[in-house]
């Protein structure tokens, strides 16, 4: 078989089941940088604000409601509600709050709801709020653009933050007590994905931060479970749930310096893999099972091809008592695909569809009897 050309398409801003556009939304940076905006203003000028515009990255103009707005003569403060748009996201419907006050500087800070940065590669200062470069530099224009030269200490807060954040990996990255506030680009496009990119490729440079070596990759919950079952002496930080990634953390990983990728999958993903896709999103890319009929027995190799999923294949394998024989050759293939796209040594496990057991691997002892 030739091999496999390694590939890492971008996914669709439309999602397949929709028959119209979906509707982009905003970032956490964004609906910060205007509420912020709408504090100052109100500051300034002793006036409630109920609309305030803020200028994005690539210098649009956008509009937001302000959802409330209280002023007083050396206070202010404005919340305005995030709008994710059709992108399914933790933080939807946060009140994103800022509370403005005159100040000696400009001052930023993290308040209620707002995590705390406790390591290192984040690109933040440890100890600091959890405002990424993008948000900071949004909410310093959006308030300059109000005040002027004159000083003000501005502290955003998500008064439900932290119980989002419990739905986020944020405290494996040693942000605690709340969400982080993020953005690149001001919008929330879609099923892009763009925040589980940069939440996978986060996760690669905390761990590279505190000097560990191993990065162990898992598809999902599931796979991540079952891979600390199996590396217990490695520390949670070197696990990273990649979802569709892979690409992206092995990428971040080479870049880091790192020297050992373990990656944990099921047989649908490893199918995918070994055929070279390293963005493996159901949108854009298909199990090609005529990757497993290939390693399959001779005698299986026309039911793998006619096969309805990677799955059924599997089963087809554990039925004919050829799961083990079959599922090692995959990983070894997987293995292999990795390393080249990457240039680190890659190990490779495959659990069952449940989760529960490593049923083949390019380590042997990883495999029960």
């Amino acid at each position: 078989m030739p091999e496999p050309e390694l590939r890492e398409p971008d996914l669709p801003r439309t999602a397949k089941v929709r028959t119209g556009p979906l509707r982009s939304g905003w970032t956490t940076g964004t609906c910060s940088a205007a509420a912020a905006k709408a504090a100052a203003t109100a500051l300034l000028t002793q006036q409630v604000q109920t609309r305030v515009d803020v200028v994005l990255p690539d210098e649009r103009l956008v509009g937001f409601d302000v959802e409330r707005c209280d002023v007083s003569p050396d206070r202010a403060e404005a919340v305005v509600v995030k709008d994710a748009g059709d992108d399914p996201d933790v933080t939807h419907g946060a009140h994103l709050t800022a509370t403005v006050t005159w100040a000696d500087g400009y001052e930023l800070d993290g308040g209620v709801g707002v995590g705390v940065v406790t390591k290192p590669g984040l690109g933040l200062e440890v100890g600091g709020p959890a405002i990424n470069p993008v948000p900071r530099t949004m909410i310093r224009r959006a308030v300059d653009d109000v005040v002027g030269e004159r000083g003000v200490r501005v502290v955003i807060s998500v008064p439900d933050g932290e119980k989002r954040a419990r739905k986020t990996t944020n405290a494996r990255l040693g942000i605690l007590g709340g969400i982080s506030i993020l953005g690149t680009t001001g919008v929330v496009r879609p099923f892009s994905t763009e925040s589980w990119r940069a939440s996978v490729v986060q996760a690669v440079q905390v761990m590279a931060a505190q000097g560990l070596p191993t990065l162990v990759l898992a598809t999902g919950g599931r796979t991540e479970k079952a891979a600390m079952r199996l590396l217990p002496d490695l520390p949670e930080t070197c696990f990273v749930e990649v979802g569709d990634f892979t690409g992206a953390a092995l990428t971040q990983a080479k870049g880091d310096g790192l020297t050992d990728v373990v990656f944990v999958g099921m047989a649908g993903k490893l199918t995918k893999l070994a055929g070279g896709v390293l963005m493996t999103h159901y949108t854009r890319s298909k199990v090609d099972l005529d990757v497993l009929a290939e390693i399959s027995p001779l005698a299986l190799r026309d039911e793998v091809a006619a096969a309805n999923t990677a799955r059924h294949a599997y089963e087809i394998w554990e039925s004919a008592g050829v799961l083990r024989e079959c599922g090692d050759v995959l990983c070894a293939r997987v293995a292999d695909v990795l390393t080249r796209f990457c240039g680190l040594p890659a190990r490779v496990a495959m659990v069952d569809p449940e989760g529960k057991a490593f049923v083949a691997a390019t380590e042997p002892s990883w495999v029960a009897a």
